[in-house]
């Protein structure tokens, strides 16, 4: 199983300023859990002359197979398939909240992202009777809190975050977020945290009995008050190559998302842990934008991509788990794999949602901890 190495949910920068900005940037001020979509739907016809449509998509490198402009051109026989990459969610903000017509049909963002599109108008309502692989989702797929019943967005990955960790070095097995947070003097100064907003914030919000999705000031003040704390045990922060300090024994703890945490390598004793106070669920999906001029390709875009033969590339190839029963009955995955967890397991993590203006807390947090 090949494994690529891509910021799927990394800031361009560290401490950039977060979604909150890019939603401004078009007007925006909040947004809510659940929300139904905020357009109108367009009448679309089911059967559009696919040949005079083209086809614009971004999404992150390395997470669509490469061959697959000419696969979708030869099965849907639209005009075109263009790929654009983003780095990062926050780049694909920017690129499409500009302002006017982007050029992009569909779009590959993280779930309260999503969200965030939709709160401003600027999604496409899901034309279901266009996608009919959508019976192909688990019906956990459609009881994700930023959009459920998937309105607006379909989900094309999906997973968590927890410790990942060198089960021959520690001393004893990780169970809590405070194993990280607080290291006993063995895991001193071999344990490492992500930097990524929400994800930093995470373990310390978690371990105090709080919600990812928290905006109250007394609370984020706690949470960085642990963070502040754990710093000095820290190997340090890392969102990329954490893996590979695990395998190389630098580190034996570490913060991890669940397809990066590298628990199939034969040599190591790398395992997983979700701790017991809780984590996310975290979700990367697929959106058409208002602006689209091809909507009916971009639904069988997304269609296609639900053949369970398609999707079931993801996780094979990037080693996350896809919400697609009958791609996931494809799969054979490896000893040691994460992709045997189970949707209602999935379930059981705290969706992260768009907060709105409230989302810079986090990160004047991040900038805060970085600073200190």
């Amino acid at each position: 199983m090949s494994r690529f190495r891509f910021t799927r949910r990394l800031p361009a920068v560290v401490a950039v300023a977060g979604l909150a900005l890019a939603v401004a940037a078009c007007g925006g001020e909040s947004s809510s859990a659940g929300s139904a979509p905020k357009a109108e739907a367009d009448q679309l016809n089911p059967n559009a002359d696919l040949t005079k449509q083209s086809i614009s998509v971004t999404v992150w490198d390395g997470y669509t197979p490469k061959e697959l402009p000419e696969k979708v051109k030869a099965k849907l026989k639209v005009q075109d398939l263009k790929i654009a990459l983003h780095a990062t969610n926050e780049e694909a903000m920017t690129k499409l909240t500009a302002g006017g017509d982007s050029g992009i049909d569909v779009a590959f963002v993280s779930g309260q992202y999503a969200q965030a599109l939709n709160e401003q108008g600027l999604l496409e309502p899901i034309h279901p009777e266009l996608i009919p692989n959508l019976s192909n989702l688990y019906p956990e797929a459609t009881q994700l809190s930023y959009d459920k019943g998937n309105k607006y967005s379909v989900p094309y990955t999906w997973g968590t975050t927890g410790i990942c960790y060198r089960s021959d070095l520690v001393k004893a097995e990780p169970k809590s977020w405070n194993d990280i947070l607080n290291p006993p003097s063995w895991a001193d100064k071999k344990v490492t945290m992500m930097t990524t907003e929400r994800w930093l914030a995470l373990p310390a919000l978690k371990a105090l009995g709080y919600s990812v999705n928290t905006d109250k000031d007394d609370e984020i003040a706690k949470a960085k008050e642990l963070l502040l704390k754990a710093k000095p045990h820290l190997l340090g922060y890392d969102d990329t190559t954490f893996g590979d300090k695990l395998t190389s024994g630098e580190a034996i703890m570490v913060e991890a998302w669940d397809g990066w945490c590298p628990t199939t390598n034969d040599k190591q004793n790398i395992k997983f842990v979700v701790p017991k106070e809780g984590s996310d669920l975290w979700v990367d999906t697929m959106v058409i934008m208002k602006s689209s001029k091809n909507k009916e390709a971009a639904h069988a875009f997304i269609n296609y991509i639900l053949d369970p033969e398609i999707h079931s590339w993801a996780a094979e190839n990037i080693n996350y788990k896809v919400p697609n029963k009958a791609a996931m009955e494809r799969v054979n995955p490896p000893k040691g794999s994460l992709l045997g967890i189970k949707p209602a397991e999935l379930l059981n993590g705290e969706s992260i949602i768009d907060l709105g203006q409230a989302s810079t807390k986090y990160t004047r947090l991040s900038t805060e901890v970085a600073a200190q």
